[in-house]
């Protein structure tokens, strides 16, 4: 990398402003930095222009010259489509923070594609949702080359609240294999919750009492407050973590798993709760919908 290619970054092209990309695009352009983004459907980018980011048209017009392209699409395949696409605008050397969760196979080919374009490809996904993403504090897991995080120090401080470096070389995929570790505890909770609070109802049990039963002990947290609250509240929409989201995550750690010779039937129980849950009409709601699975509709 470059000297000039080491130097803090001062544009990012944001590729994907969903859920999570939109809160990210804003919180750059807040911290000073310059931000152009796109997303394949428009009208959803087109709130960030009052916040100061610049809303393009393609792909390649949001990294033309940018310092940093950070994509956070659907999935690995998503994102490479959307590289692809941003081709003509990319210049060697840039950093490309790779934020989509795109599973151990999906890293493989977007590393190809980085190795391709003489692009410095940054592993870097990240923890947290909705609410933390809007707050600027996720904590963003990330392996890439030393001077790439001098690039990036500018990037991360503004989307996250805690930055974990986990490796040197982006290609390798060791943020990634940790971001799918946690995510399969993420998972795990969220069906917990959603199971207990189903069982009660079909017990007739006050799901308040078996909240208040597990009370500051141990068995207590904050996520199963979380979950249980949009359960109980009705706050499933807008999602914090949509439903089909989960699933893909969900099918994605059970195929790394395999890949390693582990077995998880947790996880690959909990991907077919998504699957009936997104069947019953809950794919757009929070992920705390793997309740309704458990029930026939």
């Amino acid at each position: 990398m470059s000297d000039t290619a080491s130097a803090p970054a001062v544009s990012v092209a944001v590729l994907g402003t969903g859920t999570m990309g939109a809160p990210m695009a804003r919180n750059l352009a807040r911290a000073g930095l310059s931000v152009r983004a796109w997303n394949r459907t428009r009208d959803k980018a087109e709130p960030l222009a009052a916040h100061g980011v610049t809303v393009v048209d393609t792909p390649a017009e949001a990294v033309r010259g940018a310092d940093v392209v950070l994509t956070m699409l659907y999935d690995g395949p998503a994102a490479l489509d959307v590289m692809r696409a941003a081709a003509p605008g990319l210049r060697p050397g840039a950093v490309w923070s790779q934020s989509t969760t795109a599973g151990l196979d999906g890293l493989h080919d977007l590393a190809a594609f980085a190795r391709e374009r003489d692009l410095v490809l940054v592993d870097a996904p990240v923890l947290g949702t909705k609410k933390p993403a809007e707050e600027g504090v996720l904590t963003v897991l990330a392996a890439g080359p030393d001077a790439a995080r001098r690039v990036l120090d500018p990037v991360f401080d503004a989307i996250g609240s805690r930055t974990v470096w986990v490796g040197d070389d982006g290609t390798q995929g060791a943020a990634t294999r940790l971001k799918l570790v946690l995510n399969s505890w993420v998972l795990t909770v969220t069906h917990g919750a959603a199971e207990a609070l189903a069982l009660a109802k079909g017990l007739g049990v006050d799901a308040g009492r078996f909240l208040d039963a597990v009370a500051g002990g141990p068995l207590d947290m904050p996520y199963l407050r979380a979950k249980a609250g949009l359960l109980l509240d009705g706050g499933l929409t807008p999602p914090s973590f949509a439903t089909t989201t989960a699933e893909k995550d969900a099918r994605l750690i059970v195929a790394a798993a395999e890949s390693a010779g582990v077995r998880l039937d947790v996880a690959a129980a909990g991907a077919e709760r998504f699957r009936r849950a997104i069947e019953q009409g809950h794919g757009d709601e929070d992920m705390a919908a793997s309740y309704f699975a458990s029930f026939e509709e």
